[in-house]
């Protein structure tokens, strides 16, 4: 194997990269048919369309609260297993039990505690496979290795979405009595189990991770100094906690006294809690791992804090669209909102077939990132590949035929593509190895906020605004994805590709 440097890593061939990343099949199986069948189990089981998105709030919930806690002990970690592999085999295991017991649900209260513990287990599993990348392989592969992630997030989507169509053309049934659970989406999550479990088990057994002392050893082990600890002044200290609790005590104010929707309540929690948090941690002094984590919120690269803001509009449009494409286009396209009607569950099915196309360009597009990188750029790419997604977004007001919005689900490959590989290799190599778990859980928050921000305003924009309908959510993920495309301009340092 060539060297990348005096003392860098090894560099992998294409099947150690395939084999390190094949878990991600499996992981991305899973959130599939997470995306693509809960608004449709939530409405099955009697949820109305402006809380689909409060329903939906348990996934960014739980990844807010795992993932840098994950990366931060998986930082620390060193098993029989290796460094990031338990938490792989942990969180398979969990995630595929709750994928057998998920379709069983029969009222909503329990399939909302059920995406709960699916999203919480599959973040388990997620968080460290980021970090993974970018302990094994020098930098002048990490825009290939994230790539590879992508490709197999597509592979992966690409089955799952259409796993409910195909079981139904097999002959399982795709309709059930009011408040029931289709045959064909009951059976979906438990090959969903099963794909999960062994795709894991294929990247656990087939790779070695380096011991900690050896990773430290390679010269890209440092690339940007990081500062311990410290105390920070009271005056500072209280600035801060001000600047997040007035903000959320004014909001809560606001919700109450002029009756706005109570979903608006999660954003001045969340601000609520992050003051909190400051007051708890006191800038790292105390809190022990919490107030490692919130030092380092506090004190991200430049990099990361441009990133942020693009993942922050990226993935707000990515949330509308898992959460309403299914009844804009039952609604709009199949003229039924009706979840007992053959129309409505054609239509799910239709967005199922959707998301598969979109996950399958997004799968061919992927070995085209680093190429088109090295040529232009990895800013110019990411610019490039948001705005081509948001214009898709647009393009579904556009269209009344539901077959062409094949097309439309081209563009939003391309752009998911990027999104899943791009802010990753430039941030690998902003960020020290030895904390390459926690800060790839901290990135993941920019990825939370906004689906927490989606969650609490999109139900209120649409019922406010937008007369509830839900095709107008699209119309604003659009505009999102390419002011997150603009945003990219501000992000100055690249990395080789």
């Amino acid at each position: 194997m060539n060297r990348s440097g005096t003392n860098g890593k090894p560099q992998l061939s294409f099947w150690q990269i395939w084999n390190m990343c094949f878990g991600f099949f499996g992981i991305q199986f899973a959130f599939a048919l997470q995306n693509g069948s809960m608004s449709r189990i939530f409405q099955t089981l009697g949820a109305k369309m402006d809380d689909l998105a409060v329903l939906w709030i348990a996934a960014p919930m739980t990844g807010l609260l795992v993932q840098p806690i994950i990366g931060y002990y998986s930082d620390r970690t060193w098993t029989r297993l290796g460094r990031r592999r338990p938490y792989f085999l942990v969180g398979a295991i969990l995630a595929t039990l709750a994928l057998f017991v998920m379709p069983n649900s029969s009222v909503l209260w329990f399939a909302a505690i059920m995406l709960w513990l699916l999203d919480a287990s599959i973040n388990v599993s997620m968080e460290p496979f980021r970090a993974f990348v970018g302990d094994q392989l020098p930098p002048e592969q990490r825009t290939r290795g994230y790539a590879m992630q992508s490709f197999f997030i597509g592979a992966g989507a690409v089955v799952a979405y259409l796993l409910p169509e195909m079981l139904s053309r097999l002959g399982v049934a795709n309709t059930a009595a009011a408040g029931e659970i289709p045959p064909s989406v009951r059976l979906s999550f438990y090959i969903g189990g099963a794909v999960l479990i062994c795709a894991m088990g294929w990247t656990i057994l087939r790779t070695r991770e380096y011991p900690p002392e050896q990773l430290q050893s390679f010269d890209d082990a440092e690339p940007e100094a990081v500062d311990a600890p410290a105390p920070v002044s009271n005056t500072r200290l209280a600035a801060e906690v001000a600047l997040f609790a007035i903000p959320a005590a004014i909001l809560a104010f606001c919700i109450r006294h002029y009756a706005l929707d109570k979903s608006l309540y999660l954003l001045a929690a969340g601000l609520a809690v992050y003051a909190l948090l400051l007051l708890v941690t006191s800038g790292g002094r105390h809190g022990g791992g919490l107030g490692e984590i919130i030092h380092d919120v506090r004190n991200m690269p430049a990099t990361m804090q441009r990133l942020a803001v693009v993942q922050f509009f990226s993935w707000f449009a990515l949330f509308a669209m898992w959460i309403y494409t299914t009844p804009a286009v039952t609604s709009l396209h199949f003229h039924s909102s009706d979840t007992t009607s053959a129309a409505y569950n054609d239509g799910a099915d239709w967005v199922g077939v959707l998301f598969a196309a979109y996950s399958g360009f997004s799968a061919v597009a992927a070995f085209g990132l680093a190429p088109l990188s090295r040529r232009i750029g990895l800013r110019a790419t990411h610019l490039v590949c948001l705005v081509i997604g948001g214009l898709s977004f647009i393009a579904f007001n556009f269209i009344r035929d539901p077959d062409w919005l094949l097309l439309p689900m081209a563009g939003i490959g391309i752009a998911w593509a990027a999104i899943l590989a791009i802010p990753y290799s430039l941030l690998s190599g902003a960020v020290p190895a030895k904390k390459m778990g926690v800060y790839m859980g901290i990135f993941n928050f920019f990825i939370v906020i906004p689906q927490l921000a989606a969650a609490s305003l999109l139900g209120f924009l649409l019922k406010t605004f937008f007369g509830n309908q839900p095709i107008n959510a699209l119309m604003i993920g659009g505009v999102s994805l390419i002011v997150a495309g603009l945003c990219v301009l501000m992000v100055r340092k690249e990395t080789v590709a």
